[in-house]
């Protein structure tokens, strides 16, 4: 089925949302406009269209799901996002916390050929730049890893698992001090009264002071 550039975004909102709350029967209205930045109205109004679509279940004043027709579309378009940010990380040495916003753009006219010409040049990845997984040609991923390093125990070590990659800020901040998948982090100190996470990387003497919406961009397994 051919869908709109705007469709296929709240197809992949909805898949997004999901996967990160898996024990939720619904994706609330609220939280697809909080994600794409739309009203709630224009949430509502396109949900109902994808609905009539045949590519979610609405259910008024509640939220939605996707069918299994939209969940293909959904993560067609995540397998595009993700194979383009690897390619632009890797091949082109387009800088991580820039490497989204491109992808955005060029995941909704990605041909079939290409995709598979970019995965075989990269052989195939399983993991976006960002620690994401990348959905296989036949639309199978794994469930989400890692918990948000605000949670993570004070004393103890953790390995970086994925780092949200829509704050381009906050991932350029990040790889100035080290942190990305695979990194092996410490939780040193906790601020009083919600105050920052104070943060060792491995390998480095210097200690970071992470504020809680920094630290809820990081997770660690």
């Amino acid at each position: 089925m051919k869908t709109s550039p705007a469709a296929q975004d709240y197809l992949k909102a909805l898949w997004q949302i999901g996967w990160e709350r898996p024990e939720e029967a619904l994706v609330g209205t609220k939280d697809v406009a909080d994600h794409l930045g739309v009203s709630a109205a224009s949430a509502t109004n396109m949900l109902k269209k994808l609905a009539s679509m045949g590519l979610v279940d609405h259910q008024p004043y509640r939220g939605a799901v996707l069918t299994e027709g939209g969940r293909k579309i959904a993560l067609e378009v995540i397998r595009h996002h993700r194979l383009l940010e690897t390619y632009l990380a890797e091949a082109l040495g387009v800088p991580w916390e820039r490497v989204h916003s491109e992808a955005e753009v060029l995941e909704h006219v990605l041909s079939e050929d290409l995709e598979d010409r970019i995965a075989t040049m990269l052989g195939d990845p399983r993991f976006d730049p960002h620690g994401h997984p990348i959905p296989t040609k036949d639309g199978s991923i794994p469930a989400p890893t890692g918990s948000p390093l605000w949670d993570a125990r004070e004393g103890e070590a953790f390995e970086v698992a994925r780092v949200r990659d829509d704050r381009p800020e906050a991932l350029m901040y990040l790889a100035e001090v080290g942190i990305k998948p695979g990194a092996s982090v410490e939780i040193v100190e906790r601020g009083p009264v919600g105050g920052p996470l104070f943060v060792k990387i491995a390998g480095a003497d210097e200690v970071h002071a992470f504020s809680r919406e920094l630290s809820e961009a990081v997770f660690v397994a």
